[in-house]
């Protein structure tokens, strides 16, 4: 070693920058891999809000056309009702014109 000696005292300073190297490194890797790990939980939940939506709104258009066919439906029950009342109504004064008639 080139002629130097190296102490007991130096020797414990080198280890604990050593060891405090490691502990860092360690620290780092595992601050790095829960970041990771994160990142990766609000990404699946990003997407499952995203399949959610998807499916909102295909419910949503879903229902806009139910709701389309009734009033759609209702619509012609409303116009047989008329010209069944209409028919009634005819029915009705053509009888009153009989029995007009036969009086």
């Amino acid at each position: 070693m080139n002629g130097q000696r190296v102490t007991l005292a130096e020797a414990e300073w080198v280890g604990g920058v050593g060891a405090a190297g490691f502990f860092l490194l360690a620290i780092v890797i595992v601050w790095q891999l829960a970041i990771t790990w994160r990142a990766r939980m609000l990404a699946a939940r990003e997407e499952r809000y995203k399949e959610l939506t998807h499916r909102y709104a295909q419910l949503l258009e879903d229902n806009v056309e139910l709701h389309r066919r009734s009033l759609d439906e209702l619509q012609q029950t409303r116009e047989e009702l008329t010209r069944t009342r209409h028919s009634v109504g005819s029915m009705e004064n053509s009888m009153e014109k009989m029995r007009r008639e036969v009086e």
